[in-house]
């Protein structure tokens, strides 16, 4: 009796792993001056990879080189969008150190929107604020003109423009100094110290 030799079985392959099965991930990074809000650099500038020891992440919008704080680290496309795209308008709340005391009209200016290059800048929240009690010292310091005073400002944006902050203050004729970012959304720097990370839950 001729056998007859059963097919031999494919190999089955394994299952692809697809975006919904990736963990999502949400890092909070207080990011220090004089450092670029990537992972690399040509030029061999200090970026993030100094700090932050986390492959498969990117930063949902931008925080200048010489800007200070809150940087949001995320693998989730969607998280991203929700951050930086223009018509989500998320909240993002800014101290700002700027040379010189704009008095209410100045400040009134900034709220009602100012004209830049790029357009008319969407309302602001604007206030005099003391320096934040949390506030670490800066690295190199800022360079302060003694015959010059200086004000805080408490500011909220609604967009997230190239140097808004630093625009909109030069704008009014009160140059920014020293810009730290607080808050996006309702993400905030709250028990983060500068050059420190965590993982948080994603914000629903």
């Amino acid at each position: 009796m001729q056998n007859k030799s059963r097919p031999a079985r494919r190999p089955r392959r394994p299952a692809a792993v697809t975006k919904e099965s990736t963990p999502r991930r949400v890092i909070l990074f207080n990011k220090p001056f004089d450092v670029l809000p990537q992972f690399t650099d040509e030029g061999g500038r200090q970026t993030l990879k100094a700090f932050i020891p986390v492959a498969g992440v990117y930063a949902a919008g931008r925080l200048d080189r010489d800007s200070e704080g809150l940087l949001l680290l995320t693998n989730d496309g969607k998280l991203q969008a929700r951050m930086t795209q223009p018509g989500k308008r998320t909240a993002k709340i800014y101290y700002v150190q700027v040379e010189g005391e704009p008095d209410e009209a100045a400040l009134q200016r900034l709220r009602d929107g100012v004209v830049l290059k790029d357009g008319l800048t969407l309302p602001a929240g604007v206030e005099k604020v003391p320096e934040p009690a949390w506030l670490w010292p800066r690295q190199p310091p800022i360079r302060e003109r003694k015959s010059i005073p200086t004000q805080w400002l408490k500011i909220v944006l609604h967009e997230g423009r190239n140097r808004q902050v630093r625009r909109m203050t030069a704008f009014i004729g009160f140059p920014t100094l020293r810009l730290i970012r607080y808050a996006i959304g309702s993400y905030t720097l709250d028990n983060l110290g500068n050059g420190d990370w965590r993982e948080v839950s994603p914000a629903v």
